[in-house]
């Protein structure tokens, strides 16, 4: 299969065009249905991506990044290598644009997981293959298609749907608020007040049409939700001053089985790692409305999905 000419970057849900989002769930749900039964390591039917070779950059830790690219990409018939900063020049000083222009020669498609976003903005300016952002400080735009096609595989078509965020206003959150601005569903956000997405990011999204409401307390934005989704509070870098302040904070959100009652029967998210007495409590994370390992499988058939958008491929071609 001849790939198309045009391929693009995948930096952030909201540089998106209309529909391309849910274009990119619905190939990732196909992508899903056709590989049922089949043993991990055998390739798709169509392999789509033979021959074409995946970069993946980590300057941060990973587990089901790593897993579910590598995978993705090996089913879709093509290849991967994997840098960490301490293997590459990159982390000893060389340049991002001279990094990124090396890896054009050698890959046909880069993942990068990083920290500052800026990092992952100028490897896009200056690399003359597709981009993808695997996480930056600023956003996480993959994980949203996994969490919201694990949704719709548990909770039906989104629209009209509550989804509510508890706790801290990260990158994760941020992505939901882009997707919220592409998909007609109502996002609830309630973060504390030092830890909030800012209003600037929140008034673009509603500009464009999402359905955001700031609330004020976690079981406001429980209520009737079909969904509750949180993230960790304390990154293992967190000096323990500020990992105990963090705590403080978030205590009123951890998210409870007295806030999954408040819900409209709500399943449980969560992009993992999580700490159980944390951000939730064991009850609910190991409960039945938990589907947190839904959402780590459908990290590669999200991933599959991204891939081909920025390649240029016909996602559905031969399926």
């Amino acid at each position: 299969m001849s790939l198309a000419d045009h391929q693009s970057h995948f930096l952030d849900l909201a540089d998106l065009p209309d529909g391309k989002l849910r274009h990119l769930l619905n190939s990732a749900h196909k992508r899903k249905a056709v590989r049922a039964g089949k043993p991990k390591g055998t390739l798709d039917d169509d392999a789509p991506l033979a021959g074409y070779l995946l970069a993946m950059i980590f300057e941060k830790p990973s587990t089901r990044t790593r897993l579910s690219f590598d995978m993705g990409m090996r089913q879709l018939g093509g290849q991967t290598v994997i840098l960490n900063q301490s293997d590459m020049q990159l982390g000893r000083g060389e340049s991002i644009a001279d990094t990124a222009e090396v890896i054009s020669r050698f890959a046909d498609l880069a993942m990068l997981r990083t920290g500052p976003h800026e990092t992952l903005s100028e490897l896009a300016a200056h690399a003359h293959v597709p981009v993808i952002n695997g996480l930056t400080a600023y956003s996480h735009p993959c994980q949203i298609v996994a969490d919201l096609m694990t949704f719709e595989e548990h909770k039906g078509a989104l629209a009209g749907q509550k989804l509510a965020w508890l706790g801290d206003g990260n990158n994760v959150a941020l992505s939901f608020v882009h997707a919220a601005a592409q998909l007609d569903f109502e996002l609830a956000l309630a973060t504390p007040a030092d830890f909030s997405i800012a209003h600037a990011e929140i008034k673009a999204a509603q500009d464009k049409g999402a359905k955001i409401t700031l609330c004020e307390t976690a079981a406001q934005a429980a209520d009737k939700a079909a969904a509750l989704v949180t993230d960790c509070w304390v990154s293992m870098s967190d000096d323990p001053a500020e990992a105990q302040a963090r705590a403080t904070a978030f205590g009123p959100y951890q998210v409870t089985q007295d806030l999954m009652d408040m819900g409209d029967a709500p399943i449980f998210m969560h992009c993992l790692p999580a700490y159980r007495g944390s951000e939730v409590t064991a009850e609910v994370i190991d409960g039945a409305a938990s589907v947190i390992f839904d959402e780590a499988e459908n990290r590669a058939h999200a991933q599959k999905a991204i891939m081909l958008h920025c390649m240029g491929a016909a996602p559905e071609a031969s399926l």
